[in-house]
């Protein structure tokens, strides 16, 4: 297979390595997939398994979510695009509303590409949960379109044992709309991120974020933009990242503001924590602001754990490893902590702390 990757001296990707791609590309998969028991959460509502991109029916409950053709509006993306027109699609009606929506994706070697499509009309409200785990390229490409008042919260889980990880979002938010979109990358594979979420209704609100989490020789890379094309609008994009041994983390985040988006309100929080000096993080807020009426601000910083709270849990009696992961524990929850949901919360929250446990020990 022969695949057309952009380069590192493409200013959006000169954080990524892609250079295992071609190669997981070519591989054949083993098609013995992982135990998944650990990774559905313990919530009512419909349950999806993927393996290697194919929806496996013995053990599914799709609920609204239909399989078979999507649009993930992804074409000009250079790895959305070869998720092609065949996953899986969620429409949900004016006023409707679903309980929780797991789906669960499992790659065994090889490469998988898988599309999504999202709809909700008015006044609708989904939330949907994704984990990824297992071994391979996963690359997944998704569109959103959100009518007047429609909600949804997506919440994703990248635990992939090695390989590459890739996700690409586009997003289109009506009138008084609300997307919150947060990953989670915990995984030993490699991963890049994008979205691109336009708030294209007045009074819309848009959040992106997560946490990156890196060991070994990772590459984690999320590049995100959230454009306001109208009035009163909000938005807000927290990210966190963590790095250790010589692992590199990146986070691009980026609000451009129409002329005619006036009274726009947008934040960026973006953090990064280096618990060994070989490792590296890469943060770069961006505004493009055309109007004259708006509230938007940002701010990046990088460091190491706070000698002094060090200090203070050892003089409570706190041994400095188990010091160490309280405070880094408690630099990752800010990023998981805007989960909706309180199970799917404590889920992410378990995960981040087996990889601390792995980390810190």
């Amino acid at each position: 297979m022969t695949l057309a990757l952009p380069s590192a001296r493409d200013e959006a990707w000169r954080w990524s390595d892609l250079g295992a791609l071609p190669a997981l590309a070519d591989a054949q998969p083993s098609g013995q997939p992982r135990a998944i028991d650990d990774l559905w959460i313990d919530t009512p509502g419909p349950r999806l398994l993927f393996v290697d991109g194919a929806y496996d029916t013995t053990r599914s409950n799709p609920g609204p979510v239909r399989i078979g053709s999507a649009n993930p509006d992804a074409s000009k993306h250079a790895l959305g695009r070869l998720a092609g027109t065949t996953g899986w699609s969620l429409t949900l009606g004016r006023d409707a509303a679903s309980e929780t929506i797991q789906i669960v994706h499992v790659a065994t070697g090889g490469a998988n590409h898988l599309a999504a499509e999202i709809v909700l009309d008015e006044d609708a409200t989904a939330s949907i949960v994704e984990s990824f785990a297992g071994e391979g390229w996963t690359n997944r490409a998704a569109s959103i379109r959100l009518a007047r008042s429609a909600r949804l919260m997506v919440a994703r889980r990248f635990v992939q044992d090695a390989g590459f990880q890739s996700h690409a979002d586009t997003a289109e938010i009506g009138q008084g709309a609300s997307l919150a979109t947060t990953s989670l990358v915990a995984g030993a594979a490699d991963s890049r991120l994008d979205g691109h979420l336009s708030i294209s209704g007045i009074e819309a609100y848009a959040e992106a974020g997560g946490a990156l989490l890196g060991r070994a020789r990772q590459r984690h890379d999320a590049q995100f933009v959230v454009r306001h094309a109208a009035a009163n609008g909000q938005s807000r994009q927290i990210w966190r990242a963590v790095a250790d041994e010589q692992a590199i983390a990146s986070a691009a985040a980026r609000v451009e503001v129409a002329r005619h988006a006036q009274k726009t309100d947008g934040e960026q929080s973006l953090r990064g924590l280096l618990l060994t000096r070989t490792a590296a993080i890469n943060l770069k807020p961006e505004l493009e602001i055309f109007a004259d009426d708006v509230k938007c601000g940002h701010g990046a910083t990088v460091g190491e754990l706070d000698r002094q709270a060090l200090f203070y849990l050892a003089s409570r009696g706190i041994a400095p490893l188990p010091a160490r992961a309280m405070l880094t524990r408690a630099f990752v929850a800010d990023a998981v902590a805007r989960i909706g949901s309180e199970a799917v919360r404590e889920a992410f929250a378990d995960t981040a702390d087996d990889w601390l446990r792995g980390t810190i020990a």
